[in-house]
């Protein structure tokens, strides 16, 4: 997470035009930047509390038994919001990149598919619509759905009891 940040900050603070001039972008201006802080933020907290509560306190196991059991349900709430979060952030770059990398291309795949030929389709600085802009577009639309799919999928896995821990049942 944190080098996947750093390449995005070094992305943005360093890049240059065709010239070689320097030419940065704005850091935070998306809302997918916003979520990614947010969601590295939260996780960031979850992980602090979890290095705390299970690794350090289990040297007074006994006395901190009470605590950390009052810690999991939290715990698994925050888990929950984090992974949500993560799958909305990602949901909002695939959304970007199809924003900016494909804007004109991007809605030509569902005509391409049906049939319409290529030099019909929009056009971007003269580049015509080819199968690779189909490609992209559909992929980015499989992903989403995909993590879409887990962003419900998850959770009612993890929530549902049939799904829980054996052990916990049993006590």
């Amino acid at each position: 997470v944190v080098l996947g940040f750093l390449a995005a900050w070094d992305y943005h603070s360093l890049r240059t035009d065709k010239d070689g001039n320097a030419d940065p972008i704005p850091h935070f201006y998306s809302i997918h930047s916003w979520l990614g802080l947010l969601t590295m933020g939260l996780f960031l907290l979850q992980f602090l509390v979890g290095v705390f509560s299970f690794l350090l306190l289990l040297c007074c196991e006994s006395a901190t038994a009470s605590y950390r059991a009052a810690l999991v349900p939290i715990h698994s709430t925050v888990g929950t919001t984090t992974f949500l979060l993560a799958v909305a952030t990602a949901v909002a770059g695939l959304t970007e990149k199809a924003f900016f990398e494909l804007s004109i291309t991007y809605p030509g795949w569902v005509r391409y598919i049906q049939g319409a030929a290529p030099e019909d389709l929009p056009s971007i600085g003269g580049i015509p619509y080819s199968s690779g802009h189909f490609l992209e577009s559909v992929l980015l639309n499989v992903m989403a759905a995909t993590l879409a799919l887990l962003g419900v999928l998850m959770p009612l896995l993890l929530w549902t009891p049939q799904f829980r821990n054996r052990s916990q049942h049993s006590h």
